[in-house]
């Protein structure tokens, strides 16, 4: 009985989690510019999308564009400098690296809104022009912790003598860094980069907070807008559906790859 309400659970969580995915896909081939209401199976969303051919496309294309650049700015940076935060994290000891610890976990448990209350302050007494600019530093600053987060277990897992060795056959720290920690830090940081790519992709309050008056969208702030103005475009509906399932390949082909690795390693 255990397992059978066990197994329920799972099961009405994932239908809850996945549905509303499933509604909008299902509704994303139909014409109809009431979401729930069909009218037919059609792929001419589809095409207004691809062909920007729709009311208010260019804004809409803007703001895709803007959010994917945003992202992979963010997502690059925040890679970069939670490798090096979560090895500096790891080589600490003690109460410092409590401290460190708790640090970063503080921005990921904190309100988005608080976040971006707090950076729209600080950018405002730094006298900062708010527009891309502030919008990366933001995402930047809250995407960190995430890949921190996932680069520390690898660091963890990671056998310590391989980095002294190096150093002891001759290679410098920074030779050293590139060609022994890097590769055995790949998967995490892969998984951060996917992972920071993801939350600043789907950020509104720290984006809507820092962005200022020059008329910079992204997609969340886009779809905010146009909800304000009494209904969704219809096109939002494809192009939801298409950022789903490239995630979902994304992630697929990942795990994939990475259990190729693990069986190869068992295999040694």
């Amino acid at each position: 009985m255990k397992r059978f309400l066990a197994k329920t659970y799972i099961w009405i969580l994932l239908i809850l989690l996945y549905a509303p995915l499933v509604f909008i896909a299902v509704f994303s081939f139909t014409e109809s510019r009431v979401l729930g209401s069909w009218e037919g199976f059609s792929t001419h969303l589809y095409g207004n999308l691809l062909t920007g051919n729709m009311q208010g496309g260019a804004p809409l294309l803007a703001a895709v564009r803007n959010t994917l650049l945003i992202a992979l700015a963010a997502a690059l940076v925040s890679t970069l400098l939670g490798t090096i935060a979560a090895i500096g994290i790891h080589n600490l000891h003690g109460r410092k690296k409590q401290a460190l610890t708790l640090l970063n976990n503080i921005p990921m448990i904190n309100p988005d809104i608080i976040t971006g209350v707090s950076l729209f302050l600080l950018f405002v007494f730094l006298h900062f022009s708010q527009g891309y600019l502030t919008v990366i530093l933001a995402h930047i600053t809250f995407c960190t912790p995430y890949v921190v987060l996932s680069v520390l277990p690898r660091l963890r897992e990671m056998n310590p003598d391989i980095y002294v060795a190096a150093l002891d056959l001759g290679a410098t720290p920074g030779q050293a860094l590139r060609k022994v920690l890097v590769p055995e830090l790949k998967p995490g940081m892969i998984s951060g980069f996917i992972l920071a790519f993801t939350m600043s992709l789907d950020d509104f309050a720290v984006t809507f907070f820092t962005r200022g008056t020059i008329g910079l969208d992204t997609l969340s702030t886009y779809i905010y807008t146009d909800a304000r103005k009494g209904g969704l475009t219809p096109e939002l509906r494809p192009l939801m559906t298409l950022i789903f399932l490239v995630i979902l390949v994304l992630l697929i082909v990942i795990n994939l790859r990475q259990e190729r690795l693990n069986n190869k390693n068992n295999k040694r």
